[in-house]
């Protein structure tokens, strides 16, 4: 008896940890850090280039927007293939999904909204 308690110790302590990793978000999570380009069509049309930071589900970088012109500052998350992310400085958010080195979806602004779409360039 005195054998049994510590081995089945090292096995629940083997379960919790490989439940722990099977559980991680990270094996799951599409890898997005880097430039994108797109174009998108609706209320404004043009083409961006988003610049992405990762860490984990959450996002951050920047958008260039030809229409309205400029830089913005943007923060969003993706989980699984879905992704949202807001651009506060021009007023406007965008969902959607990821799919490899490709992702689209819908934008809204106070002006109105469109589609979207978008490919890694590195």
């Amino acid at each position: 008896m005195r054998h049994v308690l510590p081995a089945l110790s090292v096995a629940a302590l083997v379960a919790v940890c490989a439940g722990t990793a099977i559980a991680a978000p990270s094996a799951s999570t599409p890898k997005l850090a880097g430039t994108w380009s797109g174009h998108y069509s609706g209320a404004f049309s043009g083409t961006f280039t988003l610049h992405w930071t990762q860490s984990g589900t959450r996002l951050g970088g920047s958008i260039n927007l030809s229409n309205p012109k400029g830089k913005y500052g943007i923060t969003g998350a993706v989980h699984g293939t879905a992704i949202t992310f807001g651009a506060v400085g021009a007023g406007a958010t965008y969902t959607g999904s990821v799919s490899g080195t490709s992702m689209s979806g819908r934008y809204k602004s106070p002006r109105g909204g469109g589609s979207w779409s978008a490919h890694k360039t590195s």
